[in-house]
């Protein structure tokens, strides 16, 4: 197995909470992880019809039989199932009790919620990051490579085909939680708003076009993207709301959980094609923020994460802000050539947010990082020096 990043917070979070819960989207190694981090712990999945049905009919008694030392799998199928255990985690009163693992975010902490509130630690499972995948030997020959496949383990591990894997992850993905587990009805026009929004990845996004070129509501088109955000498909970045004295965009941004599920719905069918791609750089600068997002979750912390962009269109592409100011200001480059201009709208923006040039970075597409007296130039390798 390669070795999660995420391995090392799991183990310390479980000597100090009675539960962790553990999410991703799906086939990015949650089952894999659980059962190698707590092999002594006993695996029930609730995918399996016969262990559903039984702990649905009678979940006392179910529990009665697992009732400590345990991993629960896509656990969130059976909501009924957290107030039993809130009753079992009070009396037992012990840390370590329970993994509770499942590819549904927002039913899942929806169930949290209402029962297991303050007894839980909350982690994210993400498709593996470059570190990981260098760590097991398979890392891309190109950052078009690395683009085009994405990080789902399945495809990378076993060598599948990103044509091959993608249509069937897709099918999966809308039969089992959009159709089954959340209720859409309009598949056809769901999946036609799956490609539609992996068009406008690295984009402002407007709701009122995007609900146009999909024929549905804007309401429509808001609940379904909150889909696709709690099955970790997409995610949305926000805009930095202080506005420095000029005008600002209010919308948020658009990014996908993993570039190869976008390339894959973008109609890009080999790495080659990708690189005379129209959206290799909103591809690329993809890649670099679910990167940055990747390194914090493997340490157990949500990083706040912003763009800025005035009405003059001047943009910078990511802020990490800390203790409530902007603390990193990052523009990114897909280029392999760094050009000074990179930091141009940097170099405008910062001093009115207090961000010296030790904290002004532009990310490329090249190997080589440096420093200049704008700030520091480095290539994906050495993304962690943005990770705290």
């Amino acid at each position: 197995m390669i070795p999660r990043l995420l391995e090392k917070k799991m183990l310390q979070l479980m000597t100090q909470f009675p539960v962790i819960s553990l999410t991703g989207p799906r086939q990015s190694g949650k089952s894999t992880l659980v059962k190698h981090t707590f092999p002594d712990y006993r695996y029930v999945s609730f995918e399996d019809p016969d262990v559903y049905e039984t702990a649905l009919d009678d979940p006392r008694s179910f529990l009665a039989r697992y009732d400590n030392h345990v991993i629960f799998d896509e656990v969130q199928r059976i909501p009924s199932m957290f107030s039993y255990l809130q009753g079992i985690i009070d009396e037992r009163d012990t840390v370590g009790q329970y993994v509770l693992s499942g590819s549904q975010n927002f039913l899942l902490l929806k169930s949290i919620s209402q029962s297991l509130a303050g007894r839980v630690a909350v982690l994210h499972l993400l498709p593996f990051s470059l570190e990981e995948l260098e760590s097991g030997n398979l890392t891309p020959k190109t950052i078009d490579e690395a683009l085009f496949a994405g990080g789902y383990p399945r495809l990378n591990t076993r060598g599948i085909s990103p044509s091959d894997f993608f249509p069937s992850y897709i099918s999966t993905y809308v039969d089992r939680d959009v159709r089954e587990e959340l209720g859409v009805r309009k598949i056809a026009e769901f999946n036609d708003f799956l490609e539609l929004a992996a068009l406008r990845v690295g984009e402002v996004l407007n709701m009122e076009s995007l609900a146009n070129d999909c024929n549905v509501s804007v309401d429509t088109a808001k609940s379904w993207l909150s889909i696709l955000e709690s099955s970790f498909i997409a995610f949305r970045l926000r805009p930095y709301s202080k506005n420095y004295g000029k005008r600002i965009t209010k919308a948020s941004k658009l990014y996908f959980y993993d570039t190869g599920l976008a390339a894959h719905l973008l109609g890009i069918e080999s790495s080659e094609q990708l690189i005379s791609s129209n959206h290799r750089g909103n591809l690329f600068e993809n890649l670099v923020v679910m990167e940055i997002i990747k390194r914090y979750e493997a340490l157990g912390k949500r990083p706040k994460l912003y763009y800025w962009r005035d009405s003059n269109r001047k943009e910078i592409d990511l802020i990490i802000e800390k203790g409530g100011k902007p603390y990193y200001l990052i523009e990114v480059k897909s280029s392999t050539t760094f050009r000074p201009e990179a930091f141009s709208t940097i170099d405008s923006i910062a001093p009115e947010m207090g961000v010296p040039c030790e904290r002004r970075f532009v990310v490329y597409g090249g190997s080589d990082s440096f420093e200049n007296r704008h700030g520091r130039v480095i290539g994906l390798r050495d993304l962690g020096e943005l990770v705290e």
